[in-house]
């Protein structure tokens, strides 16, 4: 993965959530994956269903890993919600 190229807003979708500690991941839609933590979810909510479609912010995190921030849900491609 070429770092310098990474686009700052992507779209993907949550591919596990842990309400417990409020650490999850999601799955961009180039197959590349970031972690988050419920306060990076927009709209003041603190919880996400697994297998929601967002899109986020790529931000550089801890240890130079990259982390998803302002994960906001997006309608199903194709869904009659838009």
């Amino acid at each position: 993965m070429n770092v310098h190229r990474r686009p700052t807003v992507a779209t993907g979708q949550v591919s596990e959530f842990d309400a417990g500690t409020g650490l999850g991941t999601v799955t961009a839609d180039d197959g590349t994956e970031a972690r988050f933590h419920c306060t990076q979810i927009a709209g003041g909510t603190r919880e996400i269903p697994v297998g929601a479609r967002v899109s986020f912010t790529v931000l550089a995190g801890r240890g130079g890993r990259w982390e998803a921030g302002n994960l906001a849900s997006t309608p199903h491609a194709g869904s009659a919600d838009g």
